[in-house]
């Protein structure tokens, strides 16, 4: 594994999940609760929280990949945790941080975060990657689920009117009132899953990191403001108001940056351009 020489600040420490920096640029989280198939208490909920807010602000990295250690990717909120605190205090659930579960699933944030789905990948797990910005599932390993219902609680940390932006209405509802299992084919086909890999689970992490090295080799100003551009669109502004605020919140930025104009000398002059890390 390799580390950017420097960081402006440490990265927050972890007590639930594991951080590795497979390239200069890229994050690598993966969940370490193997033995709860990565399920996450609160404490785990409130440290991604912090790790994702220092990622953001962390100009030398950007894109971060997130997995889980052993057989499973998440299987959602630890519930023994959850029923414990119901036994003592039936009418307040314990607080997660404003951005959901795992700190990903209503979260805004600026950077791509790309999710390796090793295996199982079930409630707030499957909560969590429909608000990530590429997954890629294991052929052999991986399944999605919302069993919420089968349990009589309610997948209510984001995911649901995200997925039916996603997946649409009908396919949403079949998630969320059935709690049946979706194959990693059907969620490609559905477009909840980008590319299904085929192998062993580590070979969908390797493929995602090749992927965030894909994004991480572009303009980091431009993949900031195309990310929000898209995002504006799926969560319900129409064309013409996306693409206003995009214009009047970012380009100034945009135009203003080093990389931009880097992009532009660098294709004048037939070479590859030489990034620098961004201050947006």
């Amino acid at each position: 594994m390799s580390q950017p020489t420097k960081f402006t600040t440490p990265p927050p420490h972890q007590t639930y999940a594991l951080i590795s920096f497979p390239s200069p640029h890229i994050l690598l989280v993966t969940l370490n609760r193997p033995a709860s198939l990565n399920c996450i208490n609160n404490a785990g909920h409130v440290e991604l929280h912090a790790l994702w807010e220092w990622f953001d602000a962390e100009p030398s990295l950007r894109v971060a990949v997130i997995t889980g250690k052993g057989r499973a990717f998440c299987a959602g909120q630890d519930l023994k945790e959850w029923n414990t605190n119901n036994t003592t205090n039936q009418t307040k659930r314990l607080d997660t941080p404003p951005s959901g579960f795992a700190g990903i699933s209503r979260r805004t944030g600026k950077k791509p975060i790309i999710a390796a789905v090793n295996g199982p990948c079930l409630g707030g797990g499957t909560e969590l990657i429909i608000n990530t910005d590429l997954v890629l599932a294991s052929a052999r390993h991986s399944y999605f689920a919302l069993p919420e219902v089968k349990r009589g609680v309610v997948a209510i940390a984001g995911g649901l009117p995200r997925l039916v932006r996603t997946v649409g209405k009908q396919r949403a509802m079949e998630m969320a009132l059935t709690g049946r299992t979706v194959s990693p084919l059907e969620a490609e086909k559905w477009g909840l899953v980008n590319e299904v890999v085929d192998g062993e689970p580590d070979a969908v992490v390797k493929r995602a990191v090749e992927v965030a090295e894909m994004i991480a080799g572009n303009s980091p100003d431009a993949v900031i403001v195309s990310r929000e551009g898209v995002k504006m669109g799926w969560e319900g502004l129409g064309a013409e108001d996306g693409s206003r605020l995009l214009i009047d919140a970012w380009e100034g930025r945009l135009y203003a940056g080093e990389n931009m104009k880097e992009g532009v000398r660098a294709f004048v002059e037939k070479r590859n351009p030489r990034w620098v890390d961004t201050k947006l």
